[in-house]
């Protein structure tokens, strides 16, 4: 399996560019404050599961996967700080709460099934 094949990678690539596409409009102490902090918990998303994925250990694999889901939260939170903020409207961020909460039980379901696998050594 590729990682490019795991919905939870495609997901999680997805939801990073659509908050990039809105934080990129903000001013600059948006971007600077807020904006940095919710793009780089967005990414981090991908890059800890891309990360995971290529070590070859499923060891460390599970252990990238711990701390995309501590990326998923953290976004959760930068979104929330932004719509108190009026910085995106509270149907925004519903949608984003629901694309996180699909993307959380699939990178679940993904742990469980890292060294179950008979690719894995």
């Amino acid at each position: 399996m590729r990682l490019e094949e795991l919905q939870v990678y495609q997901l999680s690539m997805n939801i990073a560019e659509q908050i990039w596409n809105i934080v990129i409009k903000w001013d600059y102490f948006l971007k600077d404050t807020i904006g940095k902090q919710l793009v780089k918990s967005a990414d981090s998303m991908a890059a800890n599961l891309s990360e995971g994925f290529g070590r070859f250990f499923y060891k460390e694999n599970k252990q990238f996967c711990y701390y995309s889901r501590g990326s998923l939260f953290e976004t959760k939170t930068w979104l929330r700080k932004a719509a108190n903020r009026n910085l995106i409207e509270e149907n925004q961020y519903s949608e984003f709460a629901k694309e996180l909460e699909i993307i959380g039980v699939k990178l679940n379901n993904y742990i469980k099934t890292i060294g179950k696998q008979p690719n894995y050594k």
